[in-house]
């Protein structure tokens, strides 16, 4: 930086999974925050691997540390404070945005957080068990590390909270129900960010109703009016709803009663299966990528890749019924942004609701991809879960 050159105030956004954690700056400017750089460390426990990249994608820094090393997550966070203390010294760190997956029934909005907020948030490890203590670490490290700097957890479930009561009801007895056994939804800080764009590509479907497809490694699908959450493909948990890169989706509570009976699996041997060794990965039975199934002539991969396209019309059709009708389709995230042969597949079986799919624009990418005629319009729109973070983090600070 030069003499005299002003030092911006900058957000950090951490979205930390099991075994990564993926960052991003933000500069605060007028209108909205603008994105500075962003990356990840992946293989924290194994083989850790450092990359990050300009806002326009290009890698500016690269790190391994090799087969067998361990950095866990104090060390991740150490090593990124130093990179960006040492490349970038036009900012001032003024807060930290985290993805938290489980804000419970006690969390509806981006909150500060403080020794409470966390210790409340510990409670809702069982509902999010292989997220919500990845998402909490570094909150805890930072803590320890610069207690003085504001840190404010937005919740994946938060924008399904508005959704009618009787979405969030299971027929389950008060005496269950009232520990907080209800549908959540998740994914909420992706359809948040679809829902508060789509007005700038189709003002008729943001002032109407929608039905977004978050589909990825993990892949649900919500219906919205105008704005809000009206119900959502995932529940209680994470692995509600389709088919996902490893994990199953809906499932007949009946199983879980066979697995246990006859195969004699235990709780924890069950949710290994329900959600590392099935979806996509469980039924082809070599690989949970979306690509690669694409790309395979095994017909194990055209299996998994017909159950993923079924389920997404299913729930489609029970979506549709949840709004009383149907205005627009939405894409977005991994397989949504880039499948194209997914989104023709999901917008021909869509016919029936008037989706009329234009197969030059959908190769394109987008944005729009059916046909001008179509009587439901279908989208292609990036995710973009940090910024709508950031937004977040920036109004949780100016509500102090």
């Amino acid at each position: 930086m030069q003499s005299g050159d002003a030092v911006a105030d900058a957000i950090l956004v951490l979205n930390a999974g099991s075994s990564s954690i993926k960052f991003s700056l933000f500069l605060e400017r007028a209108q909205q925050p603008e994105l500075a750089l962003h990356g990840q460390i992946e293989g924290l426990y194994t083989a850790p691997h450092f990359t990050a990249m300009d806002a326009a994608g290009t890698e500016i820094s690269a790190r391994k540390w090799g087969d067998g090393a361990s950095l866990g997550d104090a060390g991740a966070i150490a090593y990124l404070i130093e990179f960006l203390r040492s490349h970038r010294d036009d900012h001032r760190l003024i807060a930290v945005g985290h993805r938290v997956v489980h804000g419970g029934l006690k969390y509806s909005a981006p909150t500060l957080i403080n020794a409470d907020v966390l210790a409340s948030l510990e409670k809702f490890i069982p509902l999010a068990p292989l997220h919500q203590p990845h998402n909490l670490a570094p909150i805890r490290i930072i803590t320890e590390r610069a207690p003085q700097l504001p840190q404010v957890a937005c919740f994946d479930t938060a924008f399904h909270r508005a959704q009618p009561e009787l979405a969030q009801a299971f027929a389950l007895p008060p005496s269950i129900t009232e520990r907080g056994v209800r549908r959540y939804g998740f994914h909420g800080l992706s359809y948040e960010y679809i829902a508060s764009v789509l007005p700038q590509y189709d003002t008729r479907a943001a002032r109407g109703r929608s039905v977004m497809l978050h589909l990825g490694n993990g892949a649900s699908m919500c219906a919205i009016k105008a704005g809000q959450s009206v119900t959502s493909t995932m529940g209680f948990t994470a692995v509600e709803g389709l088919p996902m890169g490893t994990r199953c989706g809906a499932l007949d509570p009946g199983v879980m009663l066979y697995l246990m009976d006859e195969l004699k699996m235990d709780a924890r041997a069950i949710e290994k299966l329900i959600y590392q060794q099935s979806g996509l990965l469980g039924v082809s039975g070599i690989t949970s990528d979306m690509r690669v199934l694409l790309a395979s002539d095994d017909p194990r991969a055209r299996l998994a890749i017909d159950l993923f396209v079924y389920r997404i019309g299913r729930e489609l059709g029970s979506l549709t019924a949840a709004l009383g009708g149907l205005d627009a389709l939405v894409f977005t995230a991994g397989i949504g942004e880039h499948a194209v042969a997914i989104r023709e597949r999901v917008c021909r079986d869509a016919g029936w609701l008037g989706v009329e799919l234009d197969p030059a624009a959908n190769a394109a990418g987008g944005p729009r991809i059916s046909t001008s005629s179509s009587r439901v319009s279908a989208w292609v729109i990036p995710a973009n879960e940090e910024l709508m973070i950031a937004l977040h983090t920036r109004s949780a600070l100016t509500a102090r």
